[in-house]
């Protein structure tokens, strides 16, 4: 069995950005045939990375550095423009709030489907059911349509959801930090247990404590190219460095 939970290969990712969209059917009409006002936009270039298996691996970065869009790439909901990513493993994710969730089922059937959608029986979903509804703190919304769900109950169903399907791989968005001190901590412990199993987990944060504590390797993104890979405390130095240099010189150039 290979050592590597995910191999990234020399992977850019571009996306279109339309400019002057047309704002009725209208004038989307009186356009075709016409040439496109579009710009293209990369958002990876030339991502060259391997997650060895059993890491805790972080992914740090500003806004915009293409982090999140890096562990969509993963987790398969995009597509590479250039290059191969490769999983091995069942992958579990957590990306942004109500992913997976269809709005008019209730917490207890997206249950099913998001296991479905693993690949998981729904045997295997209803012996986990009373352990996710408990994870989750829910209660009796579990048979309520995940539509009047608040934020926090759509993050914490969802992380219940995949963190208690017996995930190879995990991938996690900052969408954590939607919920409460109390539910992050259990976030927090219940990966570090996933950890202990052998489980594969790659996490996207801006807090750089909890990455330093949970990360046993990190890497850094800055306008969608990879800076530095390597042990949490030294990128994230570096990182954080970079930040600081970035700040002196907006505070020179207002000076």
């Amino acid at each position: 069995m290979s050592t590597r939970a995910i191999s990234v290969d020399g992977v850019s990712k571009k996306f279109r950005l339309e400019r002057n969209r047309p704002s009725s059917i209208k004038e989307a009409i009186l356009r075709i045939g016409k040439t496109n006002d579009a710009d293209d936009f990369w958002v990876l270039r030339d991502i060259q990375l391997q997650i060895e298996r059993g890491s805790f691996f972080g992914l740090i970065g500003h806004n915009g550095s293409g982090k999140s869009t890096l562990l969509r790439l993963m987790a398969g909901i995009h597509r590479p423009t250039t290059g191969t990513i490769e999983s091995d493993g069942r992958l579990s994710a957590l990306l942004e709030l109500g992913s997976g969730f269809h709005p008019d089922l209730t917490g207890r059937e997206n249950v099913f489907l998001n296991g479905a959608m693993l690949g998981l029986s729904r045997k295997q979903m209803a012996e986990s059911m009373d352990t996710i509804i408990e994870f989750s703190g829910i209660g009796d919304f579990i048979d309520e349509p995940v539509k009047i769900y608040s934020s926090g109950m759509y993050v914490r169903l969802g992380f219940a959801v995949a963190v208690n399907v017996d995930p190879e791989i995990l991938l996690v968005d900052e969408v954590i930090a939607v919920g409460d001190e109390a539910f992050q901590r259990r976030c927090m412990a219940h990966m570090n247990l996933l950890r202990e199993k052998g489980t594969t987990i790659v996490l996207v944060s801006h807090n750089t404590r909890l990455m330093t504590e949970l990360c046993d390797t990190i890497g850094w993104l800055d306008h969608g190219r990879l800076m530095e890979v390597g042990p949490s405390e030294g990128v994230i130095a570096s990182y954080l460095a970079a930040v600081d240099a970035d700040g002196d010189n907006k505070l020179t150039t207002r000076d």
